[in-house]
């Protein structure tokens, strides 16, 4: 009994994980803006492959050789 009561405070007590967010360049100033754009250019780049990462029902181990493949094909095509 008391592993359970253990388990289950220790799984209400943790806090769920925030993804980063977006980077707002109107709110940076001026003289980091055009870094701050592209900062906020590769975030939206790596939330698409994260998107059809789930998509596609990529398995965990194998999510880091997809992203990091989605995201050279991305660069390439630009």
């Amino acid at each position: 009994m008391k592993p359970i009561l253990f388990i289950a405070i220790a799984l209400l007590a943790t806090a769920p994980a925030r993804s980063q967010p977006l980077v707002d360049p109107s709110k940076v100033a001026p003289e980091y803006r055009e870094a701050a754009e592209k900062r906020r250019a590769e975030q939206l780049r790596q939330r698409e492959c994260a998107l059809k990462a789930d998509l596609e029902k990529v398995l965990p181990r194998d999510r880091t050789a997809f992203l990091t493949q989605c995201l050279d094909t991305m660069a390439a095509g630009q």
